[in-house]
């Protein structure tokens, strides 16, 4: 990859972008949490990277695409007889979701074929932003192997499928979101070195990683639906109604109940330690970031109740998915603070 001296770099120029591509990420997760929620996720049941960006343009298209969804599993034992109107609704949706999808791809590779052509691309970024945007392509194929797991034996996809595909945009967020700061510093001050993950920092990480992880699986695994009802699960602490015949280790991947149980919990821990983040910020003096970890976090905790409470309503749903995202680009950055070292 291209690079070249500190005098040619553009590094706020790289920053905008990378910020623009964050943005765009953000919403692909929240169309894709809508596609989610309204079972829209195998309505397309082909890859077609470059012919599948037009949707069916006539009649006889929309008939075509119609049947080949009656031949698979969510069809035939879910939406039999749906009608052709119902068909484009869920059609629409997860379209949009991997147009979008091509989109963030597109604003990674042009920008940055275009920035290394200049040679506009610091030194030691280059390989940064190849990662980024190699990243994206994984990222697709990713969403077209769970798409796959609900073509011929599932009635949906395998929710540790889209646990990976959800976890990877989560990653790929993070990566855009420090390396942008890393680049806005650098503009600042050109003799400014990249930040470091610090060990507590790694931990907080693994903390959040496991909430998103769980919040995945309860989307995968419908187990919003189990109860609606806060602090109990359908007037018990822990759910009545956990199948533990298959052994702990199966229920605690596979079971709705025990799933939703530890998500809803789990969450109180990720918020402490984000807090602690948040204590700390503020008594460097990193005032902004500690304002909004403590906002975010107020609001995903409220969005997560509101939601189980709503009995999942779609909405609320989705915005608890989008507050999600920007949860992790403001930890991102957060931890980018923490972890900055002086030029």
């Amino acid at each position: 990859m291209a690079q070249t001296s500190a005098h040619a770099a553009r590094p706020a120029a790289l920053a905008r972008w990378l910020w623009l591509v964050a943005l765009l990420v953000v919403i692909v997760v929240g169309v894709g949490g809508i596609t989610r929620l309204t079972e829209s996720g195998l309505s397309i049941t082909e890859w077609r990277p470059v012919s599948g960006v037009l949707p069916p343009l006539n009649e006889a298209d929309w008939v075509a695409e119609f049947e080949k969804y009656k031949q698979i599993p969510e069809y035939k034992e879910i939406n039999l007889g749906m009608s052709l109107a119902a068909f484009k609704a869920i059609f629409f949706w997860e379209w949009l979701h991997r147009i979008l999808g091509r989109l963030v791809g597109a604003a990674m590779i042009v920008p940055l074929l275009w920035f290394a052509w200049r040679r506009a691309i610091p030194a030691g970024y280059g390989w940064r932003l190849f990662a980024l945007t190699s990243l994206v392509g994984l990222q697709g194929a990713i969403g077209w192997w769970m798409v796959a797991s609900g073509l011929e034996y599932r009635t949906d996809v395998s929710h540790f499928r889209l646990a990976t595909h959800l976890l990877t945009a989560l990653f790929l967020l993070a990566g855009l979101v420090w390396t942008a700061r890393d680049l806005g510093t650098l503009a600042r001050n050109r003799r400014a070195r990249p930040a470091r993950l610090t060990a507590g920092g790694f931990g907080l990480s693994a903390v959040l990683a496991v909430q998103l992880l769980l919040g995945a699986w309860v989307a995968g695994l419908n187990a919003g639906y189990v109860a609606s009802s806060w602090p109990l699960m359908n007037d018990h602490f822990f759910p009545q109604g956990v199948d533990w015949a298959g052994g702990a280790w199966l229920a605690l991947t596979n079971d709705p109940f025990l799933i939703h149980f530890l998500h809803r919990w789990w969450s109180w821990v990720a918020a402490a330690a984000l807090l602690l983040l948040a204590r700390g910020l503020w008594k460097r003096g990193a005032r902004t970031e500690a304002k909004l970890l403590l906002a975010v976090v107020a609001a995903q905790m409220s969005l997560g109740i509101w939601t189980v409470v709503s009995g999942m309503a779609m909405w609320v749903a989705v915005a608890h998915q989008v507050v999600g995202a920007l949860l992790v680009a403001i930890v991102a950055a957060a931890l980018h603070r923490w972890g900055s070292r002086p030029a």
